[in-house]
Protein backbone atom coordinates (compact mmCIF):
# COMPACT_ATOMS: atom_id res chain seq x y z
CA UNK A 1 0.00 0.00 0.00
CA UNK A 2 0.92 3.40 -1.03
CA UNK A 3 2.04 6.50 1.70
CA UNK A 4 0.38 8.98 2.68
CA UNK A 5 2.17 11.89 4.10
CA UNK A 6 1.31 14.84 2.32
CA UNK A 7 -0.87 15.06 -1.03
CA UNK A 8 -1.37 18.45 -2.77
CA UNK A 9 -4.34 17.99 -5.01
CA UNK A 10 -7.29 19.48 -7.10
CA UNK A 11 -10.59 19.11 -4.48
CA UNK A 12 -14.07 18.42 -6.15
CA UNK A 13 -17.13 19.32 -4.69
CA UNK A 14 -19.55 16.67 -4.51
CA UNK A 15 -22.69 18.90 -1.97
CA UNK A 16 -24.65 15.74 -1.72
CA UNK A 17 -25.20 13.81 1.89
CA UNK A 18 -26.30 10.13 2.24
CA UNK A 19 -24.34 8.98 -0.65
CA UNK A 20 -24.25 5.34 -0.22
CA UNK A 21 -21.93 2.58 -1.48
CA UNK A 22 -24.35 1.07 -4.61
CA UNK A 23 -24.10 4.53 -5.95
CA UNK A 24 -20.36 4.71 -5.79
CA UNK A 25 -20.00 1.24 -7.00
CA UNK A 26 -23.45 0.11 -8.31
CA UNK A 27 -23.70 -3.70 -7.57
CA UNK A 28 -22.89 -4.85 -11.38
CA UNK A 29 -19.33 -4.13 -11.01
CA UNK A 30 -18.64 -6.45 -8.04
CA UNK A 31 -17.28 -9.31 -9.78
CA UNK A 32 -13.99 -8.89 -9.11
CA UNK A 33 -12.21 -9.71 -6.28
CA UNK A 34 -9.07 -7.03 -7.18
CA UNK A 35 -8.90 -4.01 -5.85
CA UNK A 36 -7.08 -2.78 -9.30
CA UNK A 37 -6.08 -3.12 -12.66
CA UNK A 38 -9.50 -3.52 -13.75
CA UNK A 39 -10.52 -0.03 -14.34
CA UNK A 40 -13.17 -0.06 -11.64
CA UNK A 41 -12.05 4.10 -11.42
CA UNK A 42 -14.19 4.21 -15.02
CA UNK A 43 -17.35 3.12 -12.99
CA UNK A 44 -17.31 4.72 -9.96
CA UNK A 45 -20.48 7.26 -9.66
CA UNK A 46 -22.15 5.64 -12.75
CA UNK A 47 -25.77 6.00 -11.71
CA UNK A 48 -25.28 9.86 -11.42
CA UNK A 49 -21.63 9.94 -13.64
CA UNK A 50 -23.58 9.03 -17.19
CA UNK A 51 -26.90 8.69 -18.93
CA UNK A 52 -28.61 5.54 -19.46
CA UNK A 53 -26.69 5.46 -23.12
CA UNK A 54 -23.82 5.63 -21.33
CA UNK A 55 -22.94 9.35 -22.25
CA UNK A 56 -21.05 11.64 -19.63
CA UNK A 57 -23.37 13.60 -17.81
CA UNK A 58 -21.81 17.37 -18.41
CA UNK A 59 -22.96 18.80 -15.05
CA UNK A 60 -21.59 16.20 -13.00
CA UNK A 61 -18.38 17.12 -11.19
CA UNK A 62 -16.02 14.58 -12.10
CA UNK A 63 -16.96 15.57 -15.77
CA UNK A 64 -16.25 18.90 -16.10
CA UNK A 65 -12.74 19.19 -17.29
CA UNK A 66 -11.31 20.80 -14.22
CA UNK A 67 -12.11 18.20 -11.96
CA UNK A 68 -11.12 15.28 -13.90
CA UNK A 69 -7.71 14.97 -12.09
CA UNK A 70 -9.28 15.48 -8.67
CA UNK A 71 -7.38 13.67 -5.99
CA UNK A 72 -9.44 15.18 -2.82
CA UNK A 73 -13.36 15.19 -2.62
CA UNK A 74 -15.33 17.09 -0.07
CA UNK A 75 -18.98 15.63 0.03
CA UNK A 76 -22.18 15.71 2.35
CA UNK A 77 -22.43 13.97 5.61
CA UNK A 78 -22.99 9.97 6.03
CA UNK A 79 -20.54 9.12 3.20
CA UNK A 80 -20.07 5.48 2.30
CA UNK A 81 -23.40 4.32 3.71
CA UNK A 82 -25.38 1.22 2.70
CA UNK A 83 -24.18 -2.07 2.02
CA UNK A 84 -20.23 -2.87 3.00
CA UNK A 85 -19.39 -3.64 0.00
CA UNK A 86 -15.07 -2.85 0.06
CA UNK A 87 -15.17 -2.13 -3.94
CA UNK A 88 -16.65 1.37 -3.06
CA UNK A 89 -13.12 2.22 -1.90
CA UNK A 90 -11.18 0.30 -4.59
CA UNK A 91 -13.34 2.31 -6.93
CA UNK A 92 -12.79 5.88 -5.66
CA UNK A 93 -8.89 4.66 -5.05
CA UNK A 94 -8.63 3.73 -9.04
CA UNK A 95 -10.50 6.87 -10.17
CA UNK A 96 -7.43 8.89 -8.10
CA UNK A 97 -9.14 10.06 -5.39
CA UNK A 98 -6.97 9.76 -2.40
CA UNK A 99 -8.71 11.70 0.17
CA UNK A 100 -12.17 12.36 1.22
CA UNK A 101 -13.49 15.31 3.76
CA UNK A 102 -16.62 14.85 5.02
CA UNK A 103 -18.83 16.24 7.95
CA UNK A 104 -19.32 12.33 8.47
CA UNK A 105 -19.15 8.66 7.51
CA UNK A 106 -20.66 4.96 7.66
CA UNK A 107 -18.55 3.30 9.67
CA UNK A 108 -17.80 -0.07 7.89
CA UNK A 109 -16.81 2.45 5.01
CA UNK A 110 -14.56 4.73 7.31
CA UNK A 111 -12.80 1.67 7.97
CA UNK A 112 -12.30 0.53 4.79
CA UNK A 113 -10.76 3.68 3.67
CA UNK A 114 -7.87 3.68 6.00
CA UNK A 115 -7.24 -1.04 4.47
CA UNK A 116 -7.34 0.30 1.30
CA UNK A 117 -4.30 3.74 1.18
CA UNK A 118 -7.33 6.35 1.36
CA UNK A 119 -7.25 9.23 3.85
CA UNK A 120 -11.50 9.88 5.32
CA UNK A 121 -11.03 13.23 7.29
CA UNK A 122 -14.05 14.36 9.76
CA UNK A 123 -14.62 18.19 10.15
CA UNK A 124 -17.60 20.14 11.49
CA UNK A 125 -20.11 21.42 8.94
CA UNK A 126 -19.25 25.60 8.77
CA UNK A 127 -15.61 23.75 7.53
CA UNK A 128 -16.93 21.45 4.98
CA UNK A 129 -18.71 24.34 4.27
CA UNK A 130 -15.72 26.78 3.97
CA UNK A 131 -13.50 24.00 1.96
CA UNK A 132 -16.69 23.27 -0.29
CA UNK A 133 -16.22 26.90 -0.86
CA UNK A 134 -12.74 26.60 -2.14
CA UNK A 135 -13.60 23.12 -4.13
CA UNK A 136 -15.63 25.04 -5.93
CA UNK A 137 -12.99 27.13 -7.56
CA UNK A 138 -12.15 24.75 -10.69
CA UNK A 139 -8.23 23.97 -11.71
CA UNK A 140 -7.51 26.84 -8.68
CA UNK A 141 -9.20 24.22 -6.12
CA UNK A 142 -5.88 23.14 -4.85
CA UNK A 143 -5.86 22.07 -1.37
CA UNK A 144 -2.73 20.88 0.74
CA UNK A 145 -3.74 17.92 3.02
CA UNK A 146 -0.82 17.15 5.24
CA UNK A 147 -1.22 14.31 7.28
CA UNK A 148 1.57 14.20 9.64
CA UNK A 149 0.77 17.91 11.02
CA UNK A 150 -2.91 16.79 11.01
CA UNK A 151 -3.79 20.38 8.92
CA UNK A 152 -5.55 21.10 5.82
CA UNK A 153 -4.44 24.31 3.91
CA UNK A 154 -6.93 25.88 1.31
CA UNK A 155 -6.00 27.54 -1.46
CA UNK A 156 -5.74 31.73 0.42
CA UNK A 157 -3.65 29.87 3.12
CA UNK A 158 -6.23 29.08 5.76
CA UNK A 159 -5.37 26.16 7.78
CA UNK A 160 -7.41 23.83 10.08
CA UNK A 161 -6.61 21.17 12.01
CA UNK A 162 -8.12 17.27 12.38
CA UNK A 163 -8.18 14.55 14.28
CA UNK A 164 -7.21 11.32 13.15
CA UNK A 165 -6.55 8.07 15.33
CA UNK A 166 -2.89 7.50 16.02
CA UNK A 167 -2.72 3.38 14.92
CA UNK A 168 -4.49 4.73 11.48
CA UNK A 169 -2.16 7.92 10.74
CA UNK A 170 0.71 5.27 11.68
CA UNK A 171 -0.06 2.89 9.45
CA UNK A 172 -1.23 5.57 6.82
CA UNK A 173 2.05 7.59 7.25
CA UNK A 174 4.25 4.01 6.77
CA UNK A 175 1.96 2.54 4.01
CA UNK A 176 0.54 -0.47 6.25
CA UNK A 177 -2.59 -2.62 5.61
CA UNK A 178 -3.39 -5.47 7.63
CA UNK A 179 -0.83 -7.74 5.39
CA UNK A 180 1.93 -5.37 5.84
CA UNK A 181 1.22 -5.10 9.54
CA UNK A 182 1.42 -8.54 10.17
CA UNK A 183 4.87 -8.70 7.69
CA UNK A 184 6.09 -6.23 10.14
CA UNK A 185 6.31 -9.49 13.11
CA UNK A 186 7.53 -12.26 10.24
CA UNK A 187 10.54 -12.78 11.87
CA UNK A 188 8.40 -13.16 15.52
CA UNK A 189 5.78 -15.43 13.62
CA UNK A 190 8.82 -17.47 11.93
CA UNK A 191 10.48 -18.54 15.40
CA UNK A 192 7.17 -19.77 17.00
CA UNK A 193 6.84 -21.50 13.50
CA UNK A 194 10.17 -23.08 14.10
CA UNK A 195 9.63 -23.89 17.54
CA UNK A 196 6.04 -24.97 17.42
CA UNK A 197 7.54 -27.91 14.61
CA UNK A 198 10.01 -29.35 16.97
CA UNK A 199 7.05 -29.66 20.16
CA UNK A 200 4.50 -30.41 17.78
CA UNK A 201 5.32 -32.25 14.80
CA UNK A 202 2.01 -33.50 13.80
CA UNK A 203 0.54 -29.89 13.00
CA UNK A 204 3.01 -29.52 9.85
CA UNK A 205 2.36 -32.07 6.87
CA UNK A 206 5.57 -31.58 4.44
Amino acid sequence: MDKFIRLSAVAAPLPMSNIDTDMIIPQQFLKTIKRTGLGLGKHAFTNIRYHDDGTERADFVLNQPAYRAAEILVTGENFGCGSSREHAPWALKDFGIKCIIAPSFADIFYGNCFKNGLLPIILPQDTIDLLMDDAGRGANAIITVDLEKQEISGPDGGVVSFEIDPYRRHCLLNGLDDIGLTLQKKDVIKDYEAKTRLSQPWLFKD
